[in-house]
């Protein structure tokens, strides 16, 4: 069985039986990586994050759901790009039932949208469309 150690600075310390421990970045460090290099790459585009995730406390929560935060919208948007961006960790992350029928819908009216796993993948994935 794996185990995971609580998270530090967003990295978290994997271990999995006999194999010892290594080190995966968080899905929050894979994104920070991808938005710095974005920014950097296409200083011309503008890129915002879509602040739908995270633990908040109840009261949070549910003023957050009364503005309009909805469950499963994509984590990034490029407005100039028409652009949706899912971001999951690099090994593991799968989407929810939410992220699958934002996704859906968001195809369906004309955004594209990606599915990244990971700041590689994000890269590959961004530098096959741009542009």
């Amino acid at each position: 069985d794996a185990c995971v150690l609580p998270k530090a600075a967003g990295v978290e310390m994997v271990g999995a039986g006999g194999n010892g421990w290594r080190t995966r970045m968080s899905e929050h460090l894979e994104q920070v990586s991808a938005v710095n290099w974005f920014e950097q790459t296409y200083p011309s585009a503008r890129m915002f994050a879509i602040p739908n995730g995270g633990l908040r406390n109840a009261i949070v929560a549910a003023k957050m759901r009364r503005e309009g935060v909805q469950k499963g919208v994509p984590d990034l948007f490029i407005p100039d790009w028409r652009l949706f961006v899912e971001m999951k960790r690099a090994n593991g992350g799968s989407l929810s039932p939410e992220q699958i029928d934002w996704r859906d819908y968001l195809i369906s009216i004309g955004y594209r949208v990606l599915v990244c796993h990971g700041f590689e993948d994000f890269k590959r994935q961004i530098q096959s469309i741009a542009v």
